[in-house]
């Protein structure tokens, strides 16, 4: 523009930060690769790539011509149908296909139900440390992130006492997110279900966020009992990725249950911001929820299996403190007393070729943490991080 003067933009959007992920790779470029390869430990990206045969499927349903073309607006039926009666098995309810709605991604499906819910000038109460794309969709929509803080000395479950001094006329709606980005703790179900109790009390919705459910440590199987009853149908939205599950992160799959009610009022938003989640993933995800259980079920025992092995790595290491490690992520405690969290992030980047995230990045009070995303590698790599990390010095 002319003199290199813009007309002014949303506010709301300006405020925002960039997003942090892009900040801590450009770090990387800063390695000299003497510790060995970079090992990337900072986006939760599955560390393994799709079926075979979801391969092909999805190569075969790419040509064909309808996949080009707009599909419903909620999803395609078929997909629909399947995940809802995936739903009704895992959690012992009855949710039917009207419950459901895909999205591009779990992202979307996060924005989507904040618009349903809440306006300028509402609050929602997010769990502290929060996961950084919430708090800045929140921001973008004039809605308070309240942070609801979940403290190491209680494995970073919130606790229902801190929720309901927070709650007043302004808060439309409590997030919960588990097992959580960022520290991987796994709420245990008599608290989901507790929460859930206390928003229906107050008149106000909880969202719970299971992007990683399908990466609960073994023998665990659902994260709560919310979905065994009706009383869900009130006030209960649980949002839903496919993408970890069957590494398919680029193709953007994600999902919302609701009320049927409600998810027709999701419609509207949708229309607006999708028209319709993308269509090739769409087609195979229904034999894909089927036919790849014993799959998804190695990938779980492989995943907490890299958990284990990374505990082991930090074991001679009690300077670094692991603090919660499930699923996705550990959160890890620095050892540099009063030092920034970025500063940490950034020296093990540059100096020793381990890229993670500081806790910084996850809301306020983090700088003592950095948050670890232990399935993107083999557990051969993370079995190297005792010689990385050791003797590192500010």
């Amino acid at each position: 523009m002319a003199g290199g003067l813009f007309a002014p933009i949303n506010s709301l959007v300006a405020d925002v930060g960039s997003p942090p992920i892009p900040e801590a790779q450009s770090w990387t470029r800063r390695y000299d690769g003497s510790f060995g390869p970079l090992i990337n430990l900072s986006q939760a990206v599955p560390g393994n790539a799709p079926h075979a045969s979801f391969l092909e499927r999805l190569a075969s349903v790419a040509g064909e011509p309808a996949t080009s073309q707009y599909g419903p607006i909620n999803g395609d039926l078929g997909l629909r149908q399947a995940y809802a009666e995936e739903m009704s098995r895992l959690y012992e309810g009855r949710i039917e296909a009207a419950d459901t709605a895909i999205t591009a991604g779990c992202n979307m499906a996060f924005f989507v139900a904040m618009m349903l819910l809440a306006r300028r000038g509402d609050a929602v109460l997010l769990p502290t440390p929060w996961y950084f794309n919430h708090q800045m969709s929140l921001d973008m929509l004039g809605v308070e992130p309240r942070p609801l803080p979940c403290r190491p000395e209680n494995g970073f479950v919130p606790l229902l006492e801190d929720a309901e001094a927070l709650i007043d006329e302004k808060v439309r709606a409590v997030v919960l997110v588990t097992p959580n980005n960022p520290t991987g703790a796994v709420y245990p179900a008599h608290v989901v279900e507790s929460f859930a109790e206390l928003c229906a009390r107050r008149g106000i919705y909880l969202v719970i966020d299971e992007t990683y459910r399908d990466f609960l440590p073994q023998g665990m199987n659902r994260a709560h009992g919310l979905f065994t009853g009706e009383a869900w149908r009130r006030n209960v939205i649980q949002l839903y990725s496919f993408s970890k599950s069957y590494a398919i992160p680029g193709h953007r799959m994600g999902a919302i249950t609701a009320d049927a009610a409600l998810v027709e009022q999701i419609a509207k938003i949708l229309d607006c911001i999708q028209i319709c989640a993308p269509r090739t993933a769409q087609a195979v995800l229904p034999w894909a929820i089927d036919g790849l259980r014993a799959w998804r079920e190695e990938n779980r025992a492989e995943i907490n299996r890299r958990a284990q092995v990374f505990r082991e790595a930090l074991a001679p290491l009690p300077e670094w403190r692991i603090e919660s490690v499930g699923a996705y992520f550990a959160y890890l405690r620095h050892p540099f007393e009063g030092a920034k969290a970025q500063a940490v992030a950034e020296k093990l980047a540059t100096e020793r070729g381990v890229l993670c995230l500081p806790g910084s990045y996850f809301g306020p009070g983090q700088d003592g943490h950095l948050r670890i995303a232990v399935a993107n590698v083999g557990a051969p790599v993370l079995a190297t991080l005792t010689d990385r990390l050791k003797g590192l010095a500010l």
